[in-house]
């Protein structure tokens, strides 16, 4: 039951305060100090880098799931609240819409500027439909790992479990790159962050089925670009009708995609989101 009541108290303070301050946020100590390991470890060859890029990835996971029992050890009060704080840092839900929003721009060099914020893509090129895409892209992936994952993994494991999450997370998306640089030194985090996202990614495509069961279905079956990242986007994009491409990756089809889909793929993830949290607190509630 207490679960429950972290949960809803998390995800209130997450809806009403947004993010917590940089400075003691978890999710940016995992950065930083991922961050400061890639760093200052000098390459030198696969295997070795290899080897570093592992026991970096495993540090940070420590650090994530020493972060979790810290509520243990302290006084009661802190011992109730810091559970609801820890947690609500493994996921973003207010943040991650409002960071969408913000792509809803007029002038296209303004919304490109925002565009650019959320995706990893170069986006100084893309025409209005493909940062409309873009935009619409980042939302339906993120809705699994910024919503549906942490909060899986802390179903199934509590509190360590959505912390180790987004300790993964956070490594594949600071280090997981196939470039020169990390092709050995993130391989480690990039294939656990594809293990862990395997099981998520497939229920987040259910959570879009009563939208458009037989459309779903249908541009499910078709995402085989990506291991996992494509499955909700391909979700998304049945439910608007809309094609997303990446270009050279993937493409997914329907109309173009306008400045007013990426407001109605607000309104879709909201819906989405919401049967997620309902579903999470009915199975962390006994007897129900």
């Amino acid at each position: 039951m207490w679960d429950a009541i972290t949960l809803l108290l998390a995800v209130l303070w997450d809806l009403s305060l947004g993010e917590p301050p940089t400075l003691i946020h978890p999710t940016v100590w995992f950065g930083r100090l991922i961050g400061f390991l890639d760093e200052h470890y000098r390459r030198r060859n696969p295997k070795v880098d290899f080897l570093a890029g592992t026991l970096s990835s495993l540090l940070v996971v420590a650090f994530a799931l020493v972060l979790s029992t810290l509520p243990r050890f302290l006084p009661k009060l802190p011992s109730l609240v810091l559970p609801v704080y820890l947690l609500k840092s493994s996921f973003a839900i207010r943040s991650l819409a409002e960071h969408v929003k913000n792509t809803i721009k007029e002038d296209i060099e303004e919304q490109r500027h925002f565009v650019a914020m959320i995706v990893s893509r170069d986006v100084s090129g893309l025409d209005r439909a493909h940062l409309n895409s873009a935009a619409i892209e980042s939302l339906a992936e993120n809705t699994n790992d910024s919503v549906l994952a942490p909060l899986l993994y802390f179903l199934l494991f509590g509190l360590p479990g959505a912390l180790v999450y987004r300790a993964v997370n956070t490594l594949d998306a600071m280090i997981g790159y196939r470039d020169e640089r990390h092709e050995y030194f993130g391989k480690f985090a990039a294939r656990l962050d594809d293990a862990l996202n395997f099981i998520p990614a497939r229920i987040t495509v259910l959570l879009f089925l009563p939208l458009n069961p037989r459309k779903v279905l249908s541009h499910w079956r078709k995402a085989r670009f990506k291991i996992n990242s494509d499955k909700p986007i391909a979700a998304m994009s049945a439910v608007l009708g809309v094609w997303l491409e990446k270009e050279g990756v993937y493409r997914f089809e329907g109309r173009e995609p306008t400045l007013e889909d990426v407001r109605r793929a607000l309104k879709v993830y909201w819906i989405v989101v919401g049967e997620w949290i309902l579903t999470c607190l009915l199975l962390l509630t006994p007897g129900v």
